[in-house]
């Protein structure tokens, strides 16, 4: 299943990953308070969004946009695959401190400044056919059954929006 829904696919009552996709606040202040924490940049550079992407962001398939790809460490193994897309316009401030991030956390930001304004979080199983998959195979590891558990939600500021999915590792669920 690749589409995005309101409403998170839990497994059951005791889904064990339901209280990361439900949190309400920073993952990064989450991550760093349960172990060693740290980022892996992967990439970030100008490039197209995913299909979906686009329509969340409403913009054109065509429009160009920075994108960034993380992987959040905590106690030394890759716990969270980020994928960040903020259109290239307009541009902002918001647009200059994503330049300027490197290996700091987006969520950081995202959570500190009281200028943002976070819309609604959407929820999917990544499998094979969705666009994201193998990179978080790449930065997680193997799959679960049923494909990897993600969230997404767009964060605004001013005339700018930042899209960010968030993809879990399996291992998050044991703790």
């Amino acid at each position: 299943m690749t589409g995005w829904h309101r409403r998170p696919l839990f497994a059951g009552r005791h889904d064990a990953l339901r209280d990361w996709l439900c949190e309400p606040d920073s993952l990064t202040a989450r991550l760093k308070r349960r172990g060693a924490f740290r980022i892996a940049l992967l990439r970030q550079e100008r490039a197209r969004a995913n299909a979906d992407e686009c329509a969340a962001l409403g913009i054109s398939p065509r429009t160009p946009c920075w994108v960034r790809e993380v992987v959040l460490h905590c106690d030394g193994l890759p716990a969270i695959f980020a994928h960040t897309v903020l259109p290239a316009s307009p541009r902002g401030v918001l647009g200059r401190w994503f330049a300027r991030l490197g290996t700091r956390s987006l969520g950081s930001l995202l959570f500190a400044h009281p200028g943002f304004v976070r819309g609604e979080l959407a929820f999917a199983r990544l499998a094979t056919p969705h666009p994201l998959h193998a990179p978080a195979v790449a930065a997680l590891g193997r799959p679960p059954a049923g494909g990897f558990r993600a969230r997404r939600c767009t964060h605004r500021f001013g005339g700018q929006a930042v899209l960010v999915t968030e993809v879990f590792a399996p291992r998050l669920a044991a703790g």
